[in-house]
């Protein structure tokens, strides 16, 4: 019974844990962008205290050192182009948004392989590393399930690389691809329903131990 009981505690507290976690990041998708984190900020940078800021960077693109991950989106199967972005304190990896399968060669999509200065308005994002549900990341194969930000950047011989990578907004990009602004924004919070479970196998066991104690 006690068992259950603090098994049922834990989670009203992590319910709560998690309903401040979603107020702050609703505060941040509706706040105006700041300037991305620079190099001295690096080090800092945590997914509670920074995921989802919104942010503004300015470089130019990589587009030879541009990395496919495999995505599902509402759009449906495809590749999310994560590009690196020269800034003037280091490398951004900027997930400009997502293509279908027959948009995969750069070559199908050379409009939107824009040259010169950028401005990049997107969410901050903290690298996913190692690889996506029962799939690892394989470098030397070029299969990306995730946007581990340290592995891309080992792969395309990337040096001072940002931490973390940046969900592009949904500005359009010449010729219509990439498409950015799909970010999913979601927590999963069922610790209500958990901690109800818990509670109530809490006051099953107490009856049980009555109902035993008082036939003896």
């Amino acid at each position: 019974m006690l068992i259950f009981t603090a098994l049922g505690v834990w989670q009203v507290e992590r319910r709560a844990w998690k309903l401040a976690l979603i107020a702050r990041v609703e505060q941040r998708l509706h706040a105006p962008p700041t300037v991305a984190p620079g190099l001295s900020a690096w080090p800092k940078i945590t997914r509670e205290h920074d995921e989802y800021r919104k942010v503004i960077t300015r470089g130019g693109f990589r587009h030879d050192a541009e990395t496919l991950v495999q995505a599902v989106t509402e759009r449906g199967p495809g590749y999310w182009i994560i590009t690196p972005l020269v800034t003037s304190t280091g490398t951004i990896l900027v997930n400009r948004g997502f293509v279908p399968t027959e948009r995969r060669a750069a070559a199908t999509r050379r409009a939107g392989q824009v040259t010169g200065p950028v401005a990049i308005t997107g969410l901050l994002r903290v690298t996913e590393p190692g690889g996506g549900f029962l799939r690892s990341n394989d470098s030397q194969a070029g299969r990306w399930y995730s946007r581990d930000v340290a592995a891309i950047a080992r792969a395309r011989g990337i040096t001072n690389a940002a931490p973390y990578f940046i969900d592009a907004d949904a500005t359009p990009n010449p010729g219509g691809w990439p498409v950015g602004g799909l970010t999913v924004v979601a927590f999963h919070n069922s610790h209500l329903a958990y901690a109800l479970t818990w509670f109530a196998l809490a006051c099953l066991s107490a009856w049980g131990a009555w109902l035993v104690w008082s036939r003896r």
